[in-house]
């Protein structure tokens, strides 16, 4: 007897990478262990040298298996066990030890969009729907496609044990949001990956895709993102508000790195309209959605908490986009304490 792993692991498509996975049929009373795969199928290896391994970092309940079954989320080393160049989580979680000290934390609102047929999933085959104003957040069966869908991500993200906290329908028809949180790097990274292979999977039961594509539709419709709140401890502590403003100041003096890696297609989206600042343009502001950062009203009014980067698309490697913001808002953290 035994039970079975689906091992899940980002590939080295680009520009976009893909989630890849496949079953391993694990003896009962053994962990997933080291598995390998085929690089040259996943553009990650030649032909002639194609064997990636797959070593284990994150593991959770399947629920959509067994009682017994397991979702392994894995990074990719080479053969000598040193990281895969598309190995983006070794590099995070060797920042996150660097400012373990500050402790920061991360919650990721993942927004993505239902597509059937090369069309977003419930609009008319011909022309477009209502305008935008009734679907974000709304009820009817008309205006609400997929929401069986979310259900059962939701419920299988739960079942999971991932820190879920919420989801809900998005500002343009066919488009839906969850959000992840809060954890350190790179946990947030293992449970966002898990969390969308998960939405990928139970898609396809209903013969949907969902995609993370920042602006599936053109036009006069909103894009897909995934706003990145971020905190450290001292933004968190009793007159944490000069922190926070030190971290929106710190996040101004990298525009355009943190712009480039914050997922592909991000000038389609950050068109400076559908409450986005431009791409070529920063700015932060207390419940401002047209800023390139926003601070929550709660975090004003109590002089403490968080800061919401706008910025990263729905396609963004969320590890990715947690070192960045370690690295840029911990590291001018540090050399101010140096210089006080």
């Amino acid at each position: 007897m035994g039970y079975q792993a689906e091992y899940i692991w980002i590939d080295g498509t680009a520009p976009s990478p893909l989630i890849r996975s496949k079953t391993r049929i694990v003896a009962d009373g053994k962990k997933p262990g080291i598995w390998g795969f085929d690089g040259s199928s996943t553009n990650q290896a030649s032909g002639d040298n194609s064997d990636c391994v797959l070593q284990p970092v994150f593991s959770c309940p399947d629920p959509l298996r067994g009682p017994k079954d397991v979702l392994v989320m894995c990074e990719v080393l080479l053969t000598d066990f040193t990281p895969h160049p598309s190995n983006t989580r070794a590099a995070c979680a060797a920042a996150a030890e660097r400012f373990a000290e500050q402790e920061p934390w991360f919650g990721l609102e993942q927004e993505y969009t239902f597509m059937r047929g090369g069309r977003p999933f419930g609009w008319p085959a011909e022309g477009f729907p209502a305008p935008q104003g009734p679907y974000y957040c709304g009820v009817g069966g008309d205006k609400m496609p997929g929401r069986d869908i979310v259900e059962r991500h939701t419920l299988a993200c739960m079942n999971a044990g991932l820190a879920i906290e919420g989801t809900n329908a998005e500002v343009m028809m066919g488009q839906w949001e969850f959000q992840v949180g809060v954890l350190p790097a790179p946990a947030i990274g293992d449970q966002l990956w898990v969390a969308r292979w998960l939405l990928f999977r139970i898609a396809e039961d209903f013969g949907v895709f969902a995609t993370l594509e920042p602006k599936p539709v053109f036009g006069d419709w909103n894009g897909a993102g995934c706003h990145t709140n971020f905190s450290t401890k001292a933004m968190r502590e009793d007159g944490g508000w000069d922190a926070i403003i030190a971290g929106c100041e710190a996040l101004g003096t990298k525009v355009e790195e943190h712009v480039q890696n914050y997922g592909v297609g991000i000038a389609d989206r950050l068109t400076g309209a559908h409450e986005t600042a431009h791409w070529s343009e920063f700015s932060y502001g207390t419940s401002d959605r047209g800023a390139s950062i926003r601070i929550p009203w709660g975090t004003a009014k109590e002089q403490k908490g968080w800061l919401e980067d706008r910025r990263p698309n729905a396609n963004m490697d969320p590890y990715l986009v947690s070192r960045l913001m370690m690295t840029t808002v911990c590291e001018a953290a540090v050399e101010s304490l140096a210089l006080a």
